[in-house]
């Protein structure tokens, strides 16, 4: 009898593999095959050392990465023999921490947890907590790598005698799945009914009504509460939130007094997809797809004529942001209400995620629960455009977001992104993890979150930067933050930034025509950029196309005020146009300043020519939240609109986009405001047609790419990639990273590396 030859192999596994399941799987997996050794979790992903048949061993390697739980992403990073130790049963050994691990996504409650919700013989039944290797909060939770229970929120949770069988039995599905609970060992809801005047705060000495299940007469009180058109804080998975039925037009106007929130639109909460498309919501296939994927994130989608929710919600706008539940109180939360809720973050606009109850007034009640969160984040944002859901905010179930660098940083490195819409990316050789929204850093409370998610960041993976990268723009908070650091700090400009990450997210290797275009930036010759088309690569853009610079009469406040971007346009051509609700007295001084050159700084902005047009076309009030007029005009306008030709002018080795032919059209109040919306629209994007054209002998690119905020427009996007095809081009569309101001931390890594390595 032939004996079977015997050996050992020391197999590491990188990508996904922690919070996921993955270990509970290799377990499974060698104790099927009668093969000995141990799995472990460490600062690189999952280490196993097998032993047993050489046969079972390649049949356990095959299986080990054809057969992984759902939400994994395994890689094979090494396969080696190894020394023969005897080993003969299989186990899974502690954590060994190290640098580096793959952080897990928060993830929605999966199908069978869900069955378990809603059955009344489980003991987890209407549990808000309910979780298992495949469902659940991780990186909300998690405090350091490797993710082990110890490490996380729920350290302070000891399991009951029946989640600790469940834990520690590898036939069942919370076998070491580390935020498992339930009524009688995790979290308890605690309901503090209002109202609550000026500073609400939660006070422990108040009675508070606690219970381990969504049930009872406290869980009636937060639903009738809800139903009587009021407002809610409810403590979801990465930060408070604050509901209202999306319904009731007077509940949505008193969320928006409490948030101080006046036309920014609010993201609606269904129950399912067959809700959304019952309210009267268009559901494409790719928001379908995108709306049902583990980041759950918040997706635009425009109304039918018959769409049952106000207008309110989205003032001026044609669309809705909906989103499916991301966690079972949700789940149980819609499930008897009974309709859908406005779901919108607690904090105030451009604030940071409140993760503890306080400065939220005239609210109506508090659904709150002691489970920790120990990382703020926000909801995720997709738009489709182009065929595809692409990302507006990187959030709740998509970030920390990992990245391969196409050329390695030659130390750890923070980018700091830049302004607005702030992400932070660290590096350390060719890889990068991009972090969820962090916001906006105008007030102190978003600098100070800033600062505290850059130092979390780096203490949760092991890794300190030896090197700062930042925005060029001195006056950026992010600029200034990083010139106090006792690190050395680079600037990459804002725009190749933005070139690059555009690059680097759909993996292009070869030059392209990318055209970037935004609200503003720093432009290399200090003037203030936002119509740009670089030729080239990563490291190596070449600026071959800008707009005819145009003035910003009061400097920053034209961004706020769009009229001032109307009447930059038109001292700048000479038109006659002045805004009507501006006192004529008004015009007549800040034409003066510009003649004497005072605050009226020029711009090649794209982003304030959409505001000047939004203002030519009748919003003339002043906004109230960034890009709201472009929306507006998007909104309005007809998607069938021819385009009247625009010309580039020659200007050195540049070439300048002439805007002028657009004002008597803009200006002209006897056409149709879609029509002049709809022209605007159609003539931007076939001027983009007509520059990689006429660029083509000098810079030869098969490839166009769109990037920067402007690019959030589907209208403007799908006429452009559109017109592009036709011309024999292929347009590159950010997939992965947002095309707005969010994606430039990881362009600014993608830029100095490869400026870096280049000789």
């Amino acid at each position: 009898m032939t004996e079977l030859k015997t050996e050992a192999r020391r197999i590491r596994i990188g990508g996904r593999v922690q919070g996921v399941g993955f270990r509970p799987h290799v377990y499974r997996l060698a104790r099927s095959l009668n093969l000995g050794g141990w799995v472990r979790n460490d600062g690189d992903g999952v280490s196993i050392h097998i032993e047993g048949a050489a046969e079972l061993l390649e049949r356990f390697q095959i299986r080990l990465l054809t057969e992984i739980p759902p939400q994994a992403q395994a890689i094979l990073k090494e396969s080696r023999p190894a020394k023969w130790t005897g080993c003969r049963e299989f186990l899974i050994l502690a954590s060994q921490p190290a640098a580096g691990a793959v952080v897990p996504h928060d993830l929605p409650p999966c199908p069978e947890c869900v069955t378990e919700l809603f059955d009344p013989k489980n003991r987890r039944y209407r549990y808000p907590f309910i979780s298992c290797s495949q469902c659940g909060p991780r990186y909300s939770l998690i405090e350091a790598l490797p993710y082990d229970r110890s490490r996380t929120g729920m350290a302070g949770f000891d399991l009951c005698p029946d989640c600790q069988r469940e834990y520690v039995n590898p036939d069942d599905r919370r076998f070491h799945a580390q935020s498992i609970g339930c009524p009688a060992c995790g979290p308890v809801l605690r309901w503090l009914p209002g109202p609550f005047g000026g500073c609400a705060e939660l006070d422990q000495n108040n009675p508070i009504d606690q219970a381990a299940r969504a049930e009872g007469s406290a869980w009636q009180e937060c639903l009738d509460t809800l139903k009587d058109g009021s407002v809610v804080a409810i403590r979801a998975v990465g930060g408070y939130q604050l509901a209202a039925d999306a319904t009731n037009p007077a509940a949505i106007d008193r969320l928006r007094r409490i948030k101080q929130r006046p036309d920014k639109p609010f993201a609606v909460l269904f129950a399912n997809l067959a809700a959304i498309e019952a309210a009267g919501i268009s559901l494409p296939p790719a928001a379908a797809e995108a709306l049902t994927s583990p980041a759950r994130p918040i997706v635009p989608l425009d109304r039918n004529h018959d769409c049952m929710l106000p207008q309110v919600l989205a003032p001026g706008l044609n669309s809705i942001g909906v989103m499916l539940p991301n966690s079972p109180l949700q789940t149980l939360l819609l499930t008897d209400f009974g309709g859908p809720l406005v779901m919108t973050s607690a904090n105030r606009s451009g604030e940071p995620m409140l993760t503890e109850f306080q400065a939220l007034p005239e609210i109506d009640g508090v659904l709150d629960h002691d489970r920790p969160i120990t990382n703020p984040v926000d909801d995720p944002v997709m738009r489709v455009i182009d065929g595809a859901a692409r990302p507006l905010r990187l959030g709740r179930g998509d970030a920390p977001l990992e990245w391969t660098l196409p050329k390695p940083v030659d130390r750890p490195t923070l980018a700091l992104g830049g302004q607005m819409k702030v992400t932070l990316a660290l590096a350390w050789g060719d890889r990068a993890v991009v972090s969820a929204h962090i916001g906006d850093l105008d007030s102190p409370a978003a600098l100070a979150a800033f600062i505290e998610q850059a130092d979390r960041m780096q203490h949760m993976y092991g890794i300190r930067a030896e090197q700062l990268i930042c925005d060029h723009h001195p006056d950026y908070q992010s600029h200034r933050w990083a010139r106090n650091q006792p690190l050395p700090w680079i600037e990459v400009p804002h725009h190749k930034a933005h070139a690059s990450a555009l690059m680097a997210d759909t993996e292009m290797d070869e030059p392209a025509l990318v055209f970037v275009w935004d609200g503003m930036g720093l432009g290399d010759d200090k003037a203030l950029w936002g119509g740009e088309a670089f030729y080239g690569q990563p490291g190596q853009w070449r600026r071959v196309g800008s707009l005819l610079p145009f003035p910003l009469p009061g400097g920053e406040r034209a961004s706020r005020e769009p009229w001032r971007c109307a009447l930059g346009l038109a001292l700048a051509a000479g038109h006659p146009w002045r805004p009507a609700s501006i006192p004529e007295a008004d015009t007549h001084l800040i034409e003066a300043a510009w003649q004497q050159g005072l605050n009226c700084p020029p711009t090649h902005s794209v982003g304030r020519l959409f505001d000047a047009a939004a203002a030519f076309c009748g919003l003339g009030k002043a906004i109230s939240h960034e890009g709201q007029a472009a929306m507006w005009l998007e909104s309005l306008a007809d998607a069938d609109s021819p385009a009247l030709p625009l010309a580039w002018q020659d200007h050195e080795a540049l070439a300048l986009l002439d805007w002028r032919p657009l004002l008597p059209l803009l200006a002209d109040s006897k056409h149709p405001v879609a029509d002049r919306a709809g022209i605007f629209h159609a003539s931007l994007a076939e001027a983009m047609v007509d520059l990689a054209e006429r660029l083509q002998a000098r810079y030869p690119a098969k490839y166009v790419g769109l990037s920067g905020g402007v690019f959030q427009n589907r209208l403007l996007c799908e006429r452009a990639c559109r017109s592009l095809r036709q011309a024999g081009f292929t347009p590159l569309l950010h997939k992965h990273i947002p095309c707005n101001d969010a994606g430039l931390s990881l362009g600014q890594l993608v830029e100095y590396a490869a400026r870096s390595s280049t000789p």
